[in-house]
Parts: C-alpha cells; sequence; structure tokens
C-alpha cells in the first residue's frame, strides 16, 4: 500500500512522528480486508486486537516522501497470525515490526473465520 507524508505525520523536526510507522502498517491491513470487499471483523463484539509487537525504527522520511507498506504472513494459526509489516521509501527500508494478532470474540481468544483467515494466504 502506497502513503504520502503529510504534514500532520511530522514532528517539530520534520520527520515523521515514530508513532505514524505503526499506523500506517495498521492502515495497510485494513486495506487488505477492504480490497477484498471485506470487513476485518464478522460481528459487533469480535475482531483481531494486537497482542505483541516488535518494531525496528531503521530510517526516517520526511513530508511529502512517498512511502509502500509492506506485508508478510510468518505463520497463521487457529486463533492468532503472526506479521511482519515493513515501510519502505523506493528501496530503503525505513521501518519493520513483526506483529501478533489474535482474533477475539466476546474478549476471548477464538478460532479465526475461515472467511478471514483467507485474507491471509497470500503477501500484500
Amino acid at each position: 500500500m502506497k502513503i504520502r507524508v503529510y504534514y500532520e505525520d511530522t514532528d517539530a523536526g520534520g520527520i515523521v512522528y515514530h508513532t505514524n510507522y505503526i499506523k500506517y502498517c495498521e492502515r495497510a491491513r485494513s486495506e487488505i480486508f477492504f480490497k477484498q470487499e471485506i470487513m476485518p471483523t464478522l460481528g459487533e463484539h469480535e475482531g483481531f486486537v494486537v497482542r505483541n509487537i516488535n518494531a525496528h525504527f531503521i530510517a526516517t522520511s520526511v513530508l511529502g516522501d512517498m512511502l509502500e507498506v509492506k506485508t508478510k504472513v510468518l505463520n497463521l494459526k487457529n486463533s492468532s497470525t503472526v506479521l511482519v509489516q515493513e515501510v519502505w521509501k523506493d528501496d530503503n527500508k525505513l521501518f519493520s515490526m513483526e506483529i501478533v494478532l489474535v482474533y477475539i470474540r466476546e474478549g476471548k481468544p477464538c478460532r479465526i473465520p475461515e472467511e478471514l483467515r483467507e485474507v491471509f494466504t497470500e503477501d500484500y
């Protein structure tokens, strides 16, 4: 997914504020579902929650930069998935994170519904 850096994304030093890389990755995960015309949740009290994030801030980006978020599925289990998401500017990797997502229903981990599991069958 392509993302442009806007003024609102930058800090007082003119570079992208570090938490925005995590937001960019969240948007990219949502877009994976939206492009397949499904929501990342099937009910009011269920959906994916973040269990763990291991983030690596490698380089910076600035106002106007065009970035690309790439997502790769590392592992898909019954109720969770592990993804690697990277933010790139041209051929330069700026950010990388490994994220564990757990599917919950009524606050408890449960099996990922089949129609949502299918989303994780390829890399984006």
